[in-house]
């Protein structure tokens, strides 16, 4: 269903699908499948995704949302018409820094950061993000499928632009390069603040928005706040 409805010139288009079940105790629960068919711990945009649902369909301003990769809770800072602004806490980013030595590549300096999902960051310099001659798109699908990373991993490439503000491109695993991602936001900015040395309040800039992040301290939760817009709605006839 996900590879079907995720298809960008046949279907709805989308990097992933999330279905929300009900459960009894009146909680909720998330799983996400990417648009490979594969399925992960969680989406940060996705969940705030389904946030912005919940508030457009059932007025709820406040949601915790079960995932794979922990309970993720949901706030609306504001709202006009279909679009929110959301707030969503994120658990504890867990990040270390290492090295790689791919056979074609070399060396690799990154971090790994885990914010319920795992990533691989990487800092660049370029403004186009490319690294170890070549494009980050050609770089990132190198890594994200490497034997390094038993799981598959996603991969941010990561441009300091002063200390509160980062710009990024990802590579997500089960996707491939995209516009944005919350956890990618988050991974970018936990390596930027525990190992670069940035303000504890981040900027950070992709392609398709910007979002921001609060971290106060290692060990602490992050907050990450972006906005989600409802598009369209419609139903599945038939696959």
């Amino acid at each position: 269903m996900a590879q079907k409805l995720c298809a960008r010139n046949t279907s709805v288009g989308a990097d992933g699908i999330e279905f929300l079940e009900r459960r009894a105790d009146g909680s909720y629960f998330l799983r996400l499948f990417n648009a490979d068919g594969s399925e992960a711990e969680l989406s940060g945009n996705g969940t705030r995704c389904v946030a912005a649902w919940l508030a457009f369909s059932e007025q709820k301003t406040a949601v915790a949302l079960g995932t794979r990769g922990g309970v993720r809770d949901c706030k609306v800072i504001s709202s006009q018409g279909e679009q929110f602004l959301i707030e969503s806490g994120m658990g504890v980013p867990q990040v270390k820094a290492r090295t790689l030595e791919l056979p074609e590549v070399g060396a690799v300096v990154g971090a790994e950061v885990n914010v319920g999902n795992p990533h691989f960051v990487l800092f660049v310099e370029s403004e186009d993000f490319s690294s170890h001659g070549m494009s980050w798109q050609q770089l990132g699908g190198i890594l994200c499928s490497s034997p390094l990373f038993l799981q598959g991993t996603n991969v941010e490439f990561v441009r300091v632009l002063n200390k509160g503000e980062i710009s990024f491109r990802i590579y997500e695993r089960g996707c491939g390069p995209t516009t944005s991602s919350g956890t990618g936001t988050c991974a970018s900015s936990t390596a930027a603040i525990a190992l670069h040395g940035c303000d504890t309040e981040l900027t950070a800039h992709a392609e398709g928005g910007t979002q921001s992040v609060v971290w106060p301290s290692v060990g602490e939760p992050m907050r990450l706040t972006g906005p989600a817009e409802i598009v369209c709605v419609g139903k599945v006839a038939a696959l």
